[in-house]
């Protein structure tokens, strides 16, 4: 994985330069997105405090937002349209690329998986992410991104 300033979003294909891009027709999580707050919460949990996004393999690191409120929405970031399709279960590979205990300790936190709807830049460092739901809104900023390679 790597930290990017910018990552464009390519239409029901992924992240341009990801090793998913073009993965499969439909890929539900052509682009991954997870909380700040959880891998705070995981990096203490499990005492390494130098815990960054890479190791746990997801795209988007958000702050301040509901993740899974976005499950089954359309939403935009940075004006980019994504569908928030499922929770990005975490699975075994977790106790090896983080450390003994992360699966278990991310299980219903693994982020969201999402296909992206429009082309267009999502840009680390904006405090510009909202999220218009029916029901309410969520808001949050963009921290960081990154593409696998």
């Amino acid at each position: 994985m790597i930290e990017l300033a910018s990552v464009r979003c390519l239409a029901g294909r992924g992240l341009e330069g990801d090793r998913f891009l073009d993965y499969k027709p439909d890929n539900p999580g052509q682009i991954t997105f997870f909380a700040e707050e959880t891998l705070l919460g995981l990096a203490e949990a499990l005492g390494l405090p130098n815990l960054e996004l890479p190791a746990l393999r997801r795209n988007v690191l958000t702050r301040g937002g509901d993740l899974p409120a976005l499950i089954g929405r359309e939403f935009t970031v940075q004006g980019v349209r994504f569908a928030g399709v499922e929770e990005c279960r975490p699975c075994y590979w977790m106790n090896q690329a983080v450390s003994p205990g992360a699966e278990a300790w991310l299980r219903g936190r693994g982020g969201l998986r999402a296909r992206i709807l429009s082309d267009g830049v999502l840009r680390a460092g904006t405090r510009e992410i909202s999220v218009g739901l029916e029901s309410g809104a969520v808001s949050g900023s963009l921290a960081r991104a990154c593409s696998a390679s």
